[in-house]
């Protein structure tokens, strides 16, 4: 398989000192970051921002480690209808609720997924769910952004 490679299209994200902010909070929350939910909840709701965000830059990446990860396939697949799966755990769904909610910003009912998240989820679980969501979406507008697109490597 051909390597993707990213060009920024619009400016170099070094130019200010955010890129550099972004990177600690990728660093805490990030895919790479040890965090007490479950790494492989945590994957599927990183892609499903980059899905809801449609960010080409996330999208590639997310669905790349994914994989590498261990998530079955079909999962990663049927994901932008979750909701209409069996494939998924009610855990898996309310979490991926949640990000969704979340990253719309505008759900007058956000605390009714909030008390779900309850049901499955310790508050610092929750609270990483959230800092996981909260980080994915600055990532998503930080690549949109710059117009972080992808082509093949020659």
């Amino acid at each position: 398989m051909t390597d993707v490679i990213f060009n920024n299209t619009r400016f170099d994200p070094d130019l200010t000192p955010f890129h550099e902010h972004a990177k600690q909070m990728a660093k805490a929350f990030g895919y790479t970051a040890a965090l007490d939910f479950d790494k492989n909840l945590a994957q599927l709701v990183r892609l499903r921002v980059a899905q809801v965000n449609q960010c080409s830059y996330c999208l590639i990446l997310h669905s790349k480690t994914a994989r590498e990860v261990g998530i079955e396939p079909a999962k990663i697949d049927n994901l932008a209808s979750y909701w209409e799966s069996e494939l998924y755990s009610e855990q898996e769904k309310v979490a991926l609720s949640y990000c969704d909610r979340l990253t719309q910003g505008t759900d007058p009912h956000f605390h009714e997924i909030h008390e779900q998240a309850k049901c499955f989820f310790s508050e610092k679980e929750i609270a990483e769910l959230a800092a996981i969501v909260i980080n994915m979406n600055l990532w998503t507008r930080l690549k949109l952004a710059q117009g972080a697109t992808p082509s093949y490597a020659e």
